[in-house]
């Protein structure tokens, strides 16, 4: 992974924008509120590891905010919840593989043309919804592309 902290987007201080990515994968122009609106620093810095997942792979939450060395799973989901749009948020992901509620379908449309590897869903799962086989679509987060996720000059395993 980059092992600089700067942000590639913006001056680095809290006010770079980002255009939202659409269904077919381009950046869409953002509404005016939206692109008047300031970004914070944690949430930039989130959203650069998400650009960093290649296409097929994932991390989940808590593997983000360990690489960051900063915050929690539910800091990096709300970074993601509020400003992700602007990234391929479906690389960022719940521990057990669970498709992200309200955004199933688009998801899978995202990992299917990606070739993320997925498992079945059971038949008594709710939506008969496969959701992401996390052993071989994990992003370790290096030059590796799939294993446990280690912080940067860390060389620790994640937790999930």
């Amino acid at each position: 992974m980059r092992q600089d902290r700067t942000p590639r987007h913006g001056a680095g201080d809290g006010t770079a924008r980002r255009p939202p990515v659409e269904d077919d994968g381009t950046t869409a122009r953002a509404p005016a509120a939206q692109a008047h609106a300031e970004l914070p620093e944690y949430a930039e810095r989130v959203l650069d590891v998400a650009d960093l997942i290649p296409p097929g792979h994932v991390m989940t939450y808590g593997d983000v905010a360990e690489w960051l060395g900063d915050g929690g799973p539910r800091q990096v989901g709300r970074a993601m919840a509020l400003y992700g749009s602007a990234v391929p948020w479906w690389r960022v992901v719940r521990s057990d593989g669970t498709l992200l509620p309200g955004h199933e379908l688009r998801a899978l449309a995202r990992y299917r043309d990606e070739g993320t590897p997925l498992r079945d869903a059971a038949r008594s799962a709710e939506g008969h919804l496969p959701r992401i086989d996390m052993r071989r679509a994990r992003w370790d987060g290096g030059t590796g592309q799939s294993g446990g996720t280690a912080g940067p000059d860390r060389g620790e395993e994640a937790h999930t």
